[in-house]
């Protein structure tokens, strides 16, 4: 199947760049362009691509913001949001996260990482292993953990179910997941899935926030 790309950047010329990349590939095609988060969203409703490539720093509307209405719009709900960052400034990425984005990719990533980051959240596999993933995101909620503690929301899930998320956390895949506590990748499958619906979490993406979040994944894990 081919991957349909919309590419979001207030700069021309790395817009270029990205298609210019982007048609050499056989199964990605871009289908839109936007240079503000506004036009972003309204290509994505025009569209229906399988990825929205999102910088964060737009004019009109931020890319976070694009990306919570993208999230919220009915119809589009298999659209994934992969963020553009830089890991020195963009503090906005744990923002972008919450607001429904599966996945980033630092703006100095080479053309292989691009392609691979573009091919992994189109198949919804998102946060899954990146360890510079799990460093960011511990960056940010380390911080932010003693003043928005969300321990509360654990209370609806059973104990094998905290431990899972705690996996999920490090980045661990329902394979991953099985063989640590020696149950099937399917059973990990299932419990995940759980979590997601007791939590209302979007995506695998948003239970990694959680995880740190919550204290159950630490930035040293």
């Amino acid at each position: 199947m081919t991957i349909k790309v919309v590419l979001a950047d207030d700069e021309r010329l790395v817009r270029s760049g990205f298609t210019a990349l982007l048609d050499l590939e056989d199964d990605i095609t871009v289908a839109g362009e936007a240079e503000n988060g506004a036009q972003a969203w309204e290509v994505a409703c025009a569209t229906r691509p399988d990825v929205v490539l999102m910088d964060i720093r737009m004019p009109r509307l931020d890319g976070i913001e694009a990306t919570r209405r993208i999230a919220a719009t009915p119809g589009l709900e298999q659209v994934r949001v992969l963020i553009l960052t830089t890991y020195d400034t963009d503090e906005n990425v744990f923002d972008a996260l919450r607001a429904g984005a599966a996945g980033f990719l630092l703006k100095d990533a080479g053309p292989a990482e691009l392609l691979h980051a573009i091919r992994v959240v189109a198949a919804g596999d998102a946060l899954l292993a990146p360890r510079v993933t799990r460093r960011l995101i511990g960056h940010f909620t380390a911080r932010r953990r003693a003043a928005e503690s969300a321990t509360h929301r654990l209370a609806v899930l059973t104990d094998r179910e905290r431990e899972v998320l705690a996996l999920v956390g490090r980045g661990m895949s329902n394979d991953e997941i099985g063989a640590t506590l020696f149950v099937s990748p399917a059973t990990a499958r299932t419990h995940v899935g759980r979590m997601m619906t007791k939590l209302g979490a979007r995506d695998r993406a948003q239970l990694v926030v959680i995880a740190f979040q919550t204290g159950l994944t630490s930035p040293d894990d």
